[in-house]
């Protein structure tokens, strides 16, 4: 029996891979060799994940000697040195005067104990969040997730929610011709019609990643940071997706001139170990009660080192400063592509986390879904695995790990260009 009878038959699963899903033996920096031998490129880093590439040498040998030392020991029980290092580092690079650190063990975890922890430092109990925003499965990310779809078949989402419309330049209904950030100035019409006044804490990706790859206009945030301050609210900083250089910075919240009192991440974070965090100003942190928020793997040792390598490699290789060249060079050829194929509606993003949103037509910008779903299987017939996501389901999405070589990356890209090409031919001689 082979590994896809296996999953057909014991794994519970629904997958987002193509119809025929790789079956993927190792991985090494920007590339994934199936069992077959069969090599791939990869632009989509399990999910925006391995920023430091698969595998790296120094992430390994961390997670290695961390192995040999001690697996696991609930750090929420004892303390342990590499979780305390780990608890440090982060209070040194994030943003703003966050210093204190909550380990779990995904994103979705991460989201939720950010927003308990708004909870129980404001003592209030509402929440606020954008619509077509993504931050996890889970009971209490997915009430805060604005996507109708995600929440179908899993009954009413927990209660004291209010969503205020999200920025969205291409698809923006607010606005006509000239950005004026009235999806910003909404956000209040949110608090003042859309809840009880009791709001804890407004949620916030700096970049919307399951939403599209849509990154905040300039002004965005401090206008909402404005208005959440007026109304003693909290702001949550989702950089589950965006974080850990991904977007050209350490962080895609830096240089939108605001401070997160609260920031979730995960992701990027270990390299692919099973690690989510949220860190939080020292009097915010300090709300939690001894006992009131656990997790008995969270901080787990093994993750922990491995993150601690991560962010010395994304440091000493300089991977953001590396994000944010090669996301321009991408950025430039893929606008001259939107030029040429008129399935091309829009090319957005921030460093190596670029959308590339396929339409039937530019006009009504009708979601070209099944052409975004041909253009992956394309690819990966080709040695490149793409993502494809957004609201709709019809956005190529470009997220190769950040140690991805300049001449894999132009063929890669060179790859998902002719893709698309062949898309429009296609749909052109349907009529």
């Amino acid at each position: 029996m082979d590994t896809v009878e296996k999953y057909r038959r014991f794994v519970m699963t629904s997958s987002l891979a193509a119809m025929e899903p790789v079956t993927v033996a190792s991985g090494e920096r920007a590339s994934l060799t199936d069992v077959d031998g069969t090599r791939y490129t990869d632009l989509f880093s399990g999910i925006s994940v391995v920023n430091t590439g698969h595998v790296h040498p120094r992430v390994a040998e961390a997670a290695r000697q961390q192995i040999d030392a001690l697996v696991h020991c609930c750090s929420y029980v004892y303390h342990v040195p590499v979780v305390a290092d780990l608890a440090q580092r982060l209070a040194e690079i994030t943003p703003g005067r966050l210093q204190k650190t909550f380990f779990g063990n995904s994103g979705a975890e991460a989201v939720e104990g950010a927003l308990r922890l708004a909870k129980a430092f404001t003592g209030r109990g509402e929440l606020l969040a954008l619509q077509t925003s993504f931050h996890g499965r889970t009971a209490g990310s997915l009430a805060v997730t604005g996507n109708a779809k995600r929440k179908q078949r899993f009954g009413p989402s927990l209660p004291g929610v209010a969503f205020a419309p999200a920025p969205h330049p291409y698809r923006c209904r607010m606005c006509s011709g000239r950005c004026t950030l009235a999806c910003a100035d909404a956000v209040e019409d949110a608090i003042r019609y859309d809840t009880s006044g009791d709001v804890a804490a407004m949620i916030v990706e700096p970049v919307m990643g399951e939403g599209g790859i849509i990154p905040l206009p300039p002004g965005y945030l401090r206008r909402v940071r404005e208005i959440l301050d007026r109304y003693g609210i909290l702001l949550v900083i989702d950089e589950v997706q965006s974080g850990f250089g991904r977007t050209g910075v350490l962080f895609a919240v830096e240089g939108h001139g605001v401070e997160p009192d609260i920031m979730a991440m995960a992701k990027g974070l270990a390299s692919g170990f099973p690690l989510g965090a949220f860190i939080a100003r020292e009097d915010i942190a300090d709300a939690f009660q001894p006992g009131e928020h656990m997790s008995t793997f969270g901080g787990n040792p093994v993750s922990c080192a491995a993150a601690l390598a991560s962010i010395e490699v994304m440091l000493d290789e300089g991977l953001p400063e590396r994000a944010a060249r090669l996301g321009s060079t991408v950025l430039t050829r893929l606008r001259s592509l939107a030029e040429e194929c008129k399935v091309v509606g829009d090319v957005r993003g921030a460093g190596l986390m670029i959308g590339v949103e396929l339409v039937r037509d530019r006009n009504t910008k009708e979601p070209a879904v099944t052409e975004a779903a041909t253009v992956r299987q394309l690819c990966r017939e080709r040695g490149v695995l793409i993502g494809v996501g957004g609201y709709f389901g019809n956005v190529v999405r470009v997220q190769p790990p950040l140690v991805i070589g300049d001449e894999e990356l132009d063929r890669a890209v060179g790859v998902l260009e002719e893709a698309v090409a062949s898309v429009l031919v296609a749909a052109t001689a349907a009529g």
